[in-house]
This record gives C-alpha cells, structure tokens and sequence, in this order.
C-alpha cells in the first residue's frame, strides 16, 4: 500500500477502537508513549513505517493508567489469526493478521527484531506486562504482538 499516515485502529477480539496519535523519541532517544490526554489512546511511532507499506509500523499503548485499564490492556490476549484493521488517512484500511504474540524483559527487548526491516508490510503492537515493579514504578516486561498484511478496503 502507498505511504499513508495511520489515524485508527480496530481491534474487535480484544474490543480496542483508537484514535491514533503520533509518536516520535524521548530526549534519551527512547520511543514516546501516549501521554497526557492522550494518555488511553494508542499511537503510532511515527519514525516507522505507515501501517500497509513494507516494514514494521509500531503502534504502542498502555496497558493501565490513573483511571485503571488502558487502550491495550487485553493486547496479551490477541491469539494468531486475529485481525487488526488500521484506519489510513487517505480513507484506506489495512487489514493485518497477528501471527505470534510474546512477552520479552523490559532488559532484554529484541528491538532488531521488533523495529528491524521485514520484507512484507508488518505491524507490531507494543505494551507493558508482567509484574509490576514498584520501585520503577514500571511493568518489568513488554508485550509484543507480530502481525502481517492480509488484506486492505
């Protein structure tokens, strides 16, 4: 699919609908998560791919926040072949099928292979799990889920 911005996404197994903010690095150079307002909506790391075009476009989320469960707090609970349907904004939705879903040590992220190049269009879905840890005030893992391109409307 042609570069297109994404501006939602549906996830209808889980029961996610999100607008889509745009997210870009921290000052450390970490990826940004929603904050804010924006704090219970997903958002899409801007310095990715746009969901359809070949690579992985990343959208992350919280899993909980002050008022209690987020956008992405069933997000561990996506099994293979659920879809994800990405609103473009050029009217287009890209239609992806999760194929593999893990949760890996905040310590040990595998970012080679979450952000690193595919030779399809893929999508990878990122949040927080495992314990929380209450001296970092963090979760001390993150869950990632792995879908591909199946289809567009």
């Amino acid at each position: 699919m042609p570069r297109s911005k994404p501006v939602a996404i549906d996830i209808p197994s889980i029961g996610v609908h999100s607008s889509l903010l745009s997210l870009g690095v921290n000052a450390d150079n970490t990826v940004q998560v929603p904050s804010g307002p924006g704090y219970d909506q997903a958002g899409w790391y801007r310095f990715s791919p746009t969901p359809g075009s070949l690579g992985p476009a990343v959208i992350l989320g919280h899993v909980s926040g002050p008022r209690g469960s987020s956008v992405f707090f069933e997000l561990g609970r996506l099994r293979p072949d659920d879809r994800v349907k990405v609103a473009r904004r050029d009217g287009s939705v890209a239609i992806f099928e999760v194929t593999l879903v893990r949760r890996y040590p905040k310590h040990r992220f595998p970012s080679e292979l979450v952000y690193g190049n595919t030779d399809h269009p893929a999508l990878r879905l990122i949040t927080c799990g495992g314990l929380f840890d209450s001296t970092t005030g963090h979760c001390v893992d993150n869950v990632v889920v792995f879908a591909s391109l199946v289809g567009s409307q």
